[in-house]
């Protein structure tokens, strides 16, 4: 079944340049520093004088060597046309570089110029007198005006005719069209170039700095594939190149001084390099390398010892210089000062198929019949390029039911090749990582990283260095599910199990690690168990429990032990409880279907206990105390515990309580000084007391509706989160709590004072006190993507944002009797990030009940000193009379408020830049100093309805581009200096009942794009409105009492759309209509317009709504468009009107 390559293959060369000269001119010098460039570079060059053996025909190996060589260099000089070999020469190039396009030439012009070549003038034509009879005389001028024609290099016109330049020019064209005939002909890598693509940035080339780079992955993965791509793909930029192979086992099996001979021998093309000794290396290295700028690769780099051998500091190296390092290991590359750390990517599926189906087919899609068994292939390699290879090419040629039987070997037995190359990142491990890699292989893989870490500390090890020594030699990878979780590839984990199966492949009672549920169950049934068994891990639906009783009791030394699933028996588990051996460090059994711990069970090496979802009444038998001293994780959740008691625990770190609903008492160490978190939801509890936990970061005590007395000592220096909802507290004191960043005390309706230090909590990012008796909903948080609106040069600090809603109410419930003013709150209060000199603990500090000082609540406000957005609905007065304090305040907004004057250091606020009033239905006026608000860019009045003027300063507000006045029905008049507003962009006035006519300056409105006027009573528009250049639309819709459009209009260059609806007076329009060559849209519905402008035809594409009358009238009746409301039309596009329109067409 073995197909045949698809594809063209490229041909093969024996020579990559053939050098075409004249000797007496050039041999010695521009030609002899030619070939030995191109030589150094490592292209094989044809030079008659050195390639031509005597006593040969010279013509007949001269015509071979041509025919085959790639590249042509013709080299003209003043005595080139003198000789027959080089014409002679020149044609049969010349006739290879027309015929095919395997050949190509270029000719170097060096001291004659083109023209001279191509028309036999001057040095050449003197030269070429002399054949002027000859019978190939114009065989020759054909050959010598078609070299002349190529694309090449003329000397005097090249880097100014610098000759070593013009050679490092030609040595660069022809080592990049080498390089790009390399990469098209090696058709089995797969990918390539986007993985140089990705790799290119870090390589840098172009900046004069010494650059170190690291290629980083699992073995198998590619890593010298890809530095070999990369090599081939930019050596020919640089002076000297090496590519040292296999650094890891040339050092073992060579030494690093043969590493250091060859890239010595390599960059400075000399042989004949000898280093006696690794120091000798390194100084030989140092001297002689600087000069030279050079592209290293040093592959399977597995210790710092050989970088320093091979590349010890930049210094090494002239500037401009790349070192490319491939390693498993990144620890390595740490270690050495490597900046840039490229980690190689596994093949995506396609990609994979690719690979397969090329060694395995010889094309890039599998064959017909094998689609499937090649799928299952690729998934078995998981992308890992050594396995797709090797796989590949062991298929290829096999039929069906071979393949089908490779296939089934490959899920007990895995493929040896892959497993060997991977083991040797395994065996470099030191013992205690071998163990941690094993536990990963086994047992721990797809598991979130912070129970891994519990786990395996439990088990003695210290997890967090040996994850990370795991994960810089590329034997796992941690990838984010929300949280970070433990990944590991499947030849990996095949790896790993294998090394635990392999020395008693038949015997699993005889494995340090058990995982297979049908071995497990088989052991424990049959008391099989072993000393040599040191971790289980049974997950599975349902098991009998009744093999865990005894059957655990031979594995003395079992240190982790981790089940899940339900138990499928009717056992009375209050007599029973399982045997578990001493040694055991970690037990985690989910829905542990026993009543408690035997006491037998010593658990003086127990470090983790999970038993959640569990039947526990009590945590020992029969009640007894025992003391845990190395227990640092607790999780009893969901259990049955009426009473816990872990007062002999001293060392715990973790106590998870989720939904214990009958736990009454807890009792804690009076001195608990490594507890760091405390979880207890759903519960009991009436009190609680916690001692000295100097180290508490987490407190949770969710629904704790029962508790009404929490006892902490007062200073928790590292509590960060802190949550008490739905409980009964009455008062509660914060403290020293100086690094909390969230506190969350909702639905404690019972809470009456909340104490906190003032200026104590600069790292709060989140409060929630909703359904506290102040608050309806308070919430505080930080989001730290929210981007900072203003000038910088302003230098107010982070965005902050408060919406504090008010609402009056009759009673508190707390003190019925209480004088002061009742209110409840709703209140919303959001940061950037943290301000240095906020003090939001203001806010709840003033008392949690309702009873409300005004006075003291709106200093609160004040507090917030980098407050830049502030929204007040129903607010009382008291809260804004000191307004100016917020000097940092850009955004003000009002909205149903019972206030009639705003206070006049409103303007003080020199930051601010919106200012926007809603329903303050009893607002008369606006400061008179509104025109101090200098940064002030929107103004916005809704449902202002009893404000009967603007001040006058208005017109100051230089930078002001929006002006909103909507429904202010009283409003009389707009300010006479109008236009004087200079940035306006919008102005929309709406409903305003009483305007009957616009200041003349609003004409000089020059940036005005948007203007509005919608419901008022004008009866017309200055006549200067055309003036409005920038306007874009114009809405005059409802304005009942407007006649008459100004002809101005039609100067608005730029007006795209008109709005005329419910105007009814309006009999016409303009009749240069089709001036305004923007306009887009045209609404007429509600007028009293008859015709319209012949010239509106003009108006391509214009979209026109009016009456099916107005329409039809206007000879628009097959294209009318109807809605349920309106009709329409829109104008086709055409260069003019037709000859034969007359007016008649649009008059009906």
């Amino acid at each position: 079944m073995a197909s045949s390559l698809t594809s063209s293959v490229h041909k093969s060369f024996k020579y990559d340049v053939f050098l075409s000269f004249r000797g007496e001119d050039t041999r010695t010098n521009f030609v002899d520093h030619l070939y030995h460039a191109l030589q150094q570079k490592s292209i094989h060059t044809y030079k008659d004088d050195e390639k031509i053996k005597k006593g040969k025909k010279i013509s007949d190996e001269l015509i071979g060597s041509i025919e085959d060589s790639k590249f042509y260099i013709i080299v003209f000089s003043k005595n080139y046309a003198s000789s027959s070999w080089c014409l002679d020469e020149l044609v049969k190039i010349m006739e290879c570089h027309r015929t095919t396009t395997e050949h190509t030439a270029y000719p170097v012009f060096y001291d004659v110029e083109p023209s001279e070549v191509r028309k036999q003038s001057g040095a050449v034509g003197e030269a070429f007198a002399k054949y002027e009879m000859e019978e190939a005389a114009e065989t020759w001028k054909v050959a010598l005006k078609e070299a002349a024609d190529l694309s090449g290099w003329e000397l005097k016109k090249t880097a100014d005719g610098h000759e070593a330049k013009v050679i490092q020019r030609i040595v660069e064209e022809i080592s990049l069209e080498l390089r790009t005939i390399s990469l098209n002909i090696d058709r089995k890598l797969v990918g390539m170039e986007t993985r140089i693509k990705n790799l290119v940035p870090s390589i840098g080339i172009g900046c004069d700095d010494v650059r170190m780079i690291g290629i980083k992955g699992m073995g198998g993965a590619g890593k010298t594939t890809l530095a070999r791509a990369v090599f081939d793909d930019i050596s020919y930029q640089f002076e000297g190149k090496s590519f040292a192979e296999n650094v890891r086992e040339n050092a073992s099996l060579l030494g690093l001084k043969s590493l250091q001979k060859q890239i010595l021998s390599d960059v400075l093309n000399d042989k004949d390099i000898n280093v006696s000794s690794v120091y000798d290396g390194k100084d030989m290295m140092k001297r002689r390398l600087p000069h030279t700028k050079v592209l290293v690769v040093l592959d399977d780099v597995d210790h710092i010892d050989q970088l320093e051998a091979l590349a010890g500091e930049p210094n090494w190296f002239k500037p401009g210089s790349r070192i490319i390092i491939t390693t498993r290991d990144k620890q390595v590359l740490i270690a050495h000062g490597v900046k840039f750390i490229h980690d190689v990517n596994l093949l995506y599926n396609k990609e994979a198929i690719c690979l397969f189906s090329r060694h395995a087919f010889g094309r890039d899609i599998p064959v017909q019949g094998y689609e499937e068994l090649s799928k299952k292939v690729v998934r078995y390699a998981a992308g890992l390029p050594l396995t797709i290879r090797v796989l590949g090419s062991f298929l290829c040629g096999k039929d069906e039911l071979e393949w089908i039987d490779a296939l089934e070997r490959l899920k007990t037995i895995p493929e040896t090749e892959t497993l060997k190359k991977l083991e040797l990142s395994y065996i470099s491990l030191e013992e205690d990582y071998k163990e941690i890699f094993l536990d990963v292989a086994c047992i721990m893989k797809g598991w979130q990283k912070d129970k891994a870490i519990k786990a395996l500390e439990s088990c003695g090890f210290r997890a967090r260095n040996g994850l990370k020594v795991l994960q810089q030699k590329s034997l796992i990878t941690i990838y984010k599910n929300f949280y970070d979780h433990i990944g590991m590839h499947d030849h990996i984990v095949e790896m790993g199990r294998n090394i635990v199966r392999r020395g008693h492949p038949d015997k699993p009672q005889r494995h340090s690690r058990l995982w297979i549920e049908d071995e497990i169950e088989e052991i424990l049934a049959n008391d099989l168990g072993t000393e040599a068994t040191r971790c289980i891990q049974f997950h599975t639906i349902r098991f009998n429990p009744h093999i865990f009783i005894k059957g655990l009791r031979k594995m003395k030394e079992l240190r982790f032990l981790s089940i899940r699933g339900y138990c499928s028996s009717d056992l009375e588990f209050s007599t029973v409880v399982p045997d578990f051996p001493n040694a055991l460090r970690c037990l985690d059994w989910t829905n542990y279907p026993f009543r408690s711990l035997r006491t037998t069970f010593q658990a003086n090496n127990l470090v983790a206990l999970k038993v959640d979802g569990s039947r526990i009444v009590q945590l020992w038998e029969g009640g007894e105390r025992k003391a845990l001293n190395k227990l640092r994780f607790l999780d009893l959740s969901s259990s049955l515990l009426s009473t816990l008691d872990i007062g002999l625990a001293p060392n715990l770190e973790e106590l998870i309580l989720y939904e214990c609903k009958y736990l009454e008492k807890l009792h804690l160490p009076e001195r608990c000084l490594n507890l760091k978190r405390l979880l207890l939801t759903n519960s009991k509890l009436r009190t609680l007391e916690i001692g000295l936990t100097p180290n508490l970061e987490e407190l949770y005590l969710e629904r704790s509706c029962c508790l009404e007395e929490l006892h902490m000592v007062n200073e928790c220096q590292k509590l960060a989160e802190l949550q008490i909802s739905h409980s009964n507290l009455r008062t509660f004191d914060l403290g020293v709590t100086p690094n909390l960043k969230k506190l969350d005390l909702k639905e404690c309706r019972k809470l009456v004072e909340l104490h906190t230090p003032i200026g104590g909590l600069k790292q709060l990012v989140h409060v929630n006190l909703s359904g506290c008796l102040r608050f309806s909903s308070f919430l505080f948080q930080i989001n730290y993507h929210t981007a900072c609106s203003v000038d910088e040069s302003l230098e107010v600090g982070p965005l902050a944002k408060l919406h504090l809603i008010v609402e009056s109410i009759e009673r508190c419930q707390l003190h019925p009797d209480s004088n002061l003013p009742k209110f409840q709150f709703r209140c919303f209060y959001t940061e950037d990030r943290p301000s240095l000199t906020r003090n939001l603990e203001m806010l709840f500090s003033v008392g949690m009940c309702a009873c409300t000082n005004l006075e003291t609540f709106s200093r609160s406000i004040y507090g917030l000193q980098r407050l830049r957005e502030l929204e007040l609905k129903g607010i009382f007065l008291e809260a804004i009379m000191d307004i100016e304090q917020l000097e940092s305040l850009e955004e003000l907004i009002l909205l149903s408020t019972k206030i009639k004057h705003l206070p006049d250091s409103l303007c003080m606020l020199k930051h601010l830049k919106y200012l926007k009033l809603y329903d303050c239905s009893l607002l008369e006026k606006l400061p008179e100093d509104l025109g101090q608000l200098e940064c002030l860019k929107k103004l916005r009045l809704t449902d202002v309805k009893i404000i009967k003027h603007l001040p006058d300063s208005i017109c100051m507000l230089k930078r002001l581009k929006y002006l909103n006045l909507y429904n202010c029905s009283l409003l009389e008049r707009l300010p006479e200096d109008l236009g004087q507003l200079e940035c306006l962009e919008k102005l929309h006035l709406t409903d305003a009942k009483i305007i009957k006519h616009l200041p003349d300056s609003i004409c000089m409105l020059k940036r005005l794009k948007d203007l509005r006027l919608c419901g008022l009573l004008l009866e017309k528009l200055p006549e200067d409105i055309g003036q409005l250049e920038c306007l874009e639309e114009l809405n005059l819709m409802g304005c009942e009492r407007l006649q008459d459009i100004p002809n101005s209009i039609c100067e608005m260059k730029r007006l795209k759309y008109f709005f005329l609806d419910d105007c009814i007076r309006v009999k016409k329009l303009p009749e240069e209509l089709e001036r305004l060559e923007c306009l887009e849209v045209l609404y007429l519905d509600g007028t009293i317009i008859s015709q319209l402008p012949l010239s509106i035809l003009l108006l391509n594409g214009l979209f026109i709504s009016g009456s099916r009358q107005l329409l039809e009238s206007c000879g628009f009746t097959s294209e009318i468009q109807a809605l349920s409301s309106y009709c329409y039309i829109r104008l086709p596009i055409m260069q003019a009107p037709t000859a034969g329109v007359s007016s008649t067409l649009l008059q009906g």
